[in-house]
């Protein structure tokens, strides 16, 4: 009686008629266990999709079908947002979403909505790449972000200086029509030059830009580290002072001398919260980061084209002065104050290295395992062409605080990558399944309907996305079926190129893209734009 109260109640609330009884539904999903989304206790009933849309749940028995599946004891919920991606990367012809277009990796985690441009780094302009994902698209949808970073590289190239009024100007104006071409919000990578360039007035100008479009701000912050509570006060700022929602993203606490501190970092964001700012975050289920070794280089290093920082390396003194800088967040930082924790994910020049961290390659070119020798090795890789790097310098205790915090939502931080290329993070394959089959089956940190929530309908929230995140009557036929039972990431840091399991059914604006648990082929993945879809 209760599930048919909520199926009335969900008909009602979408203003839609219940379908003819001799409606023709294109699927029915018979029996499964519901978790709409929304954090709600599941029951059990009918799902029935036609064309892109959910057309009704309840008691479909009767109903005809094109396609009926028996899902009795399966979980059946929205498809996953991820509201943090690099399925984008620079242009086309780098991007998986377009070398991958199936999106494997993701499909077969449940995640049907993808959302990049993110950390400060977007294609420009936006409606062209969008333009061209409709032409030729994935399995998923996708959605971006404008990033700051790319759009003050546009207009002042990787200078280590404040914009002219001109120049900020012109800033605006790129955020203004990556905006009116669809853009979700403004994200910046204040850590990764040259976003580590700009003031926080200059980021503020531009977050009031995207608040006219009903954008929010998504920030990979200027510190996850030491100064981590500093950069969170920024953001707050940032937030409020734009005048728009404020989005932590990949939130953590880097580095042992800070760990713990995630207690603080939340009060700050539930003080936040109360003095009246909407702010959230967004969390990958990892105790360890990825991102290019250069994160170990202070900013000031890295001005300038690859010729002017080789100069800088080359220069005895300067690069005295930078592997001092180096060697501190080795002993501090991500480096977790120890070359064992740093692994190279991927190494262009060399793939040799791929998957050895500092110590191993040490050992093997028959150097001292020190910290001083792990920063004297890192500016060699550096000077080389650099390689995309695993830190393992968090906290379980940390990542397991702010994945409770009711305003913390799932991501992946990772992209599409290229099957057995590199040894990359396994949040690329596993950051969705890892939640529920860790936290959720293992641990029980989550309640289900809680995790599916923070997958589903929070990210949908956040960015007020229309009719996705939600299982409903009228919503959009984004919907996965899996075993709650048996999902699990298979990913680990030493062979992360497995897919995860316990998906069945995937359907992607209702159609199949996973059926049965082998892939379609199918591709009807979208272009999400605000304005229009949100």
């Amino acid at each position: 009686m209760r599930a048919l109260l909520l199926i009335l109640c969900s008909w009602a609330m979408a203003g839609t008629a219940w379908p003819p009884l001799d409606t023709v539904y294109t699927v029915i999903l018979e029996r499964g266990t519901i978790y709409d989304g929304t954090g709600s206790a599941p029951f059990v009933a009918d799902v029935g999709l036609i064309g892109d849309r959910i057309a009704a749940i309840g008691d479909l028995q009767a109903a005809q079908a094109a396609l009926r599946l028996n899902v009795e004891g399966l979980a059946v919920a929205p498809g996953f947002i991820d509201i943090h991606s690099h399925a984008v990367r620079g242009g086309p012809e780098t991007s998986g979403i377009f070398r991958q277009p199936l999106a494997e990796n993701y499909i077969r985690q449940g995640v049907t909505t993808v959302f990049a441009g993110q950390d400060g780094s977007s294609p420009l302009p936006i409606g062209e790449f969008l333009a061209r994902f409709e032409l030729t698209p994935a399995a998923i949808n996708l959605g971006l972000f404008v990033g700051h970073g790319s759009v003050r590289r546009a207009v002042m190239g990787n200078e280590n200086r404040a914009p002219t009024a001109e120049e900020l100007e012109q800033m605006k104006a790129l955020v203004a029509q990556a905006m009116e071409e669809g853009a979700w919000g403004l994200s910046s990578g204040l850590k990764y030059v040259p976003g580590a360039y700009a003031r926080t007035e200059e980021v503020i100008a531009l977050a009031r830009i995207a608040a006219r479009y009903g954008g929010i701000y998504i920030t990979h912050m200027r510190d996850e580290g030491l100064h981590v509570l500093e950069s969170v006060r920024e953001t707050i700022r940032i937030g409020r002072e734009g005048g728009l929602p404020a989005q932590i993203t990949h939130t953590k606490v880097i580095g042992p001398r800070m760990w713990g501190k995630s207690r603080a970092l939340l009060h700050l964001v539930d003080e936040a919260l109360a003095a009246g700012l909407d702010i959230s975050m967004d969390q990958y289920p990892y105790t360890a980061s990825s991102t290019g070794i250069s994160v170990l280089f202070p900013a000031w290093a890295l001005e300038g084209d690859r010729e002017a920082q080789v100069a800088r390396l080359q220069d005895p003194d300067t690069r005295r002065k930078i592997k001092e800088a180096v060697l501190f967040n080795l002993r501090e930082d991500r480096g977790g104050g120890d070359p064992s924790r740093v692994q190279l994910a991927f190494c262009r020049w060399d793939t040799t290295l791929n998957g050895k961290n500092l110590a191993q390659v040490l050992e093997e070119q028959g150097r001292p395992v020190t910290v001083e020798e792990a920063a004297e090795l890192v500016l060699e890789i550096q000077e080389r062409g650099g390689c995309m790097g695993i830190f393992h310098a968090m906290s379980e205790e940390d990542v397991q605080r702010i994945m409770q915090h009711p305003r913390t939502m799932i991501c992946s931080d990772g992209g599409i990558p290229d099957p057995g290329v590199g040894v990359p993070h396994p949040r690329n394959y596993g950051a969705f399944a890892r939640v529920l089959a860790r936290y959720v089956r293992e641990r029980g940190l989550l309640s289900p309907e809680a995790a599916i929530h923070k997958m589903t309908g929070l990210p949908a929230w956040r960015l007020n996305l229309k009719d996705r995140g939600v299982l409903r009557p009228g919503a959009y036929a984004d919907v996965v079926v899996l075993d709650l039972a048996r999902v699990q990431d298979r990913a680990t840091f030493t062979h992360p190129h497995q897919y995860a399991e316990g998906v069945v059914h995937v359907f992607v604006n209702g159609q199949a893209v996973l059926l049965h648990g082998q892939l379609t082929g199918a591709r009807p993945g979208r272009a999400l734009r605000k304005g229009r879809d949100g």
